[in-house]
């Protein structure tokens, strides 16, 4: 059963007919008093909640009552209802433990996915069954270690799901490697995966780039561009290096996101757009937010499940495996014989102790050779940090032969 707290009888009608005729049970009440009956007596499967229910827009009340409920029911997802004026307040909900908000007037389509996502994730996480785990793609990552495969059951759990996900870690993890593991494994793995470099976009180019133009716009708008959410619609759209857009992007990025329409430049008919949005970054973006160089509410909208990825230097027992799958691309690609070595050597040479001493965070080389060790191409072992997860690395690799004394 989902629960509509609404003061407006308008909005509580037109709630309950959405939910009803997408197959929910919904209950209605126009105040806290009713809403705490309800929710002392049965435990709801998820809340919507307006955030104001007399003359105040302070947003008190909701936050107060948002407080209440999760004390009787801490595991029922709330989605809080705001005018997009109020984002704030929704800001303040979610760290006082909503799992979403949406805004005045609000999107259908939008909302619904939302409902659907908060009761994916509201039960209990899951291991994933052994034929989740043999139907999940990997594709190009490789590795065993705990820290790759808690990252891997993670994704394997919310990929069929519509939630926001922000991946983080140090450059050269693999962060886009994970964003196609998700978008592959989900529902939308027959729709577009668009790739955005936020870091890359100038502030005058970040409408056009991201919603289109039509021609005439501007100066030098000779033909019409489709934008990247246009091009991602149904697909998955990665947000990557998002800690460096600029805080004036930040706001159209969040329009976007919150109401998943957006006008192309030059035209103002608003187009919709279903998409699934992934970001990274290497940045600390709570930190940022502390600084108000990252908007909050932005924050809060792309980080529904946040993946942090491991350095090489934390899961050391997956770069024999690496060097060996990299050992092999090379061989083919340049056509040499398949090398061999142990892969203990890797672990008690002293030139594994000189790769492990080293910051494999991200790209570093190293060329050094060492009596009764793989007198390797380290550099090959050494940029691996930053080819990890990917598949791309035959121009970054230096190709030398495999030799032990």
């Amino acid at each position: 059963m989902i629960l509509i707290i609404d003061d407006d009888s308008a909005v509580r009608s037109s709630l309950s007919f959405m939910l009803k005729r997408a197959g929910y049970e919904a209950q209605t009440v126009p105040g806290p008093r009713e809403a705490m009956e309800v929710v002392r007596s049965i435990a709801p499967d998820l809340i919507l909640m307006d955030m104001n229910f007399t003359l105040s827009t302070t947003g008190e009340e909701g936050l107060t009552l948002l407080k209440q409920v999760k004390i009787f029911r801490p595991e029922t997802p709330v989605i809080l209802m705001t005018a997009w004026g109020s984002i704030q307040l929704a800001v303040q909900g979610m760290q006082a433990g909503a799992f979403d908000f949406i805004t005045k007037p609000w999107n259908n389509a939008a909302l619904l996915q939302r409902i659907e996502t908060a009761l994916q994730l509201s039960g209990t996480p899951q291991e994933p069954t052994q034929e989740q785990s043999d139907s999940f793609d990997r594709s190009h990552i490789i590795g065993r270690s705990q820290g790759l495969m808690d990252v891997l059951n993670t994704i394997a759990r919310i990929a069929k799901t519509n939630a926001s996900v922000l991946i983080t870690g140090e450059s050269g993890t693999g962060k886009e490697l994970i964003a196609e593991a998700i978008h592959i494994n989900s529902q939308r793995a027959k729709h577009p995966f668009v790739k955005v470099n936020l870091g890359g976009i100038s502030q005058s180019l970040f409408e056009s780039e991201m919603f289109g133009h039509k021609k005439g716009a501007f100066t030098d708008a000779s033909a019409d561009r489709i934008g990247r959410f246009e091009m991602a619609n149904k697909g998955t759209i990665f947000l990557d290096e998002i800690g460096d857009l600029d805080p004036s992007c930040q706001v159209k990025l969040l329009r976007v996101l919150q109401d998943q329409t957006f006008e192309v430049l030059g035209d103002s008919r608003p187009r919709k757009t279903d998409i699934r949005v992934v970001s990274a970054t290497n940045a600390d973006l709570r930190k940022m937010v502390g600084e108000r160089t990252f908007r909050e509410d932005l924050f809060y909208r792309i980080n529904l499940i946040t993946v942090k990825l491991p350095a090489l230097r934390e899961r050391r027992e997956d770069i024999p495996l690496l060097a060996r799958h990299f050992a092999d691309r090379q061989a083919v690609t340049n056509g040499l014989p398949r090398t061999e070595f142990s892969a203990c050597l890797l672990y008690t040479s002293d030139a594994a102790d000189d790769l492990l001493c080293v910051d494999l965070g991200g790209p570093r080389i190293l060329k050094k050779k060492k009596k009764n060790s793989i007198i390797v191409f380290c550099a090959f072992i050494i940029t691996l940090p930053d080819t990890s997860l990917c598949s791309t690395t035959s121009e970054k690799i230096s190709v030398t032969t495999l030799h032990q004394r």
